[in-house]
């Protein structure tokens, strides 16, 4: 029986991965955050600012496209609970699903020449469902390894440890909990290089990477249900 993957390689292929998505649908979509979601409260505040407001419609969507995709990932883990089915590769199907949608519906809207076109609105939303699955599948199965979406917790959680290793007060706990954090952190930094240069190369095609590596972990062998004790 293989063995199932370790937190280390889950946390550098999970961090890697929002932040390749995030920062190809941030340069794609006009500024659209789809993994780091509360970003866009600061950008629809920016956009207000402006007069013509045309990116408004694409981040406003962007939340409930995002609470979609975070309800339904909990949906179908309370049905696999119930079922007795680990939820772990139904969830990572989902989010395959809308990212390969998300992928298609951008290379039909492309060239993207206005925010405002429906195929260009639903491809922002779809890009936002996928990683609300990405981030409700992170805390409901994933919740040992450190969050690989929003980074400011992790950087603030490795600054406090890495002031405690310098100054010779961090206990045993503390330099697991920096080993934990620092890598999805790092990840998420190549990512986000990886996700921008990818998209300037070959446009929306660089959505194949995303969807290869889910395509990857769905198929890693993972924990089997527990037999029901009679």
């Amino acid at each position: 029986m293989r063995a199932t993957p370790s937190d280390l390689f889950l946390g550098i292929c999970l961090g890697g991965l929002a932040g390749y998505v995030d920062t190809a649908g941030f340069v794609a979509l006009y500024g659209l955050f789809t993994a780091h979601v509360t970003g866009n409260f600061v950008l629809i505040g920016a956009t207000l600012t402006h007069p013509e407001h045309t990116t408004l419609l694409l981040k406003c969507l962007a939340f409930p496209a995002f609470g979609a995709g975070v309800v339904a990932t909990r949906l179908l883990g309370n049905r696999c609970e119930r079922r007795g089915v680990v939820p772990i590769r139904p969830m990572l199907s989902m989010q395959l699903v809308l990212l390969v949608a998300f992928m298609a519906t951008a290379l039909l809207a492309a060239p993207i020449t206005s925010p405002d076109a429906p195929l260009v609105l639903v491809t922002g939303m779809l890009g936002a469902a996928a990683m609300g699955v990405h981030n409700a599948a992170g805390k409901l199965q994933f919740s040992r390894i450190a969050p690989t979406t929003v980074m400011t917790g992790n950087v603030t959680e490795l600054l406090i440890d890495m002031t405690d290793l310098f100054t010779g007060h961090a206990t045993p706990a503390a330099k697991e909990k920096f080993v934990r954090f620092v890598w999805p952190v790092l990840a998420f930094a190549v990512g986000c290089i990886a996700g921008g240069a990818g998209y300037v190369q070959v446009g929306f095609w660089c959505l194949l990477a995303p969807i290869a590596a889910v395509a990857f972990l769905l198929f890693l062998p993972w924990p089997e249900p527990k037999p029901a004790h009679v």
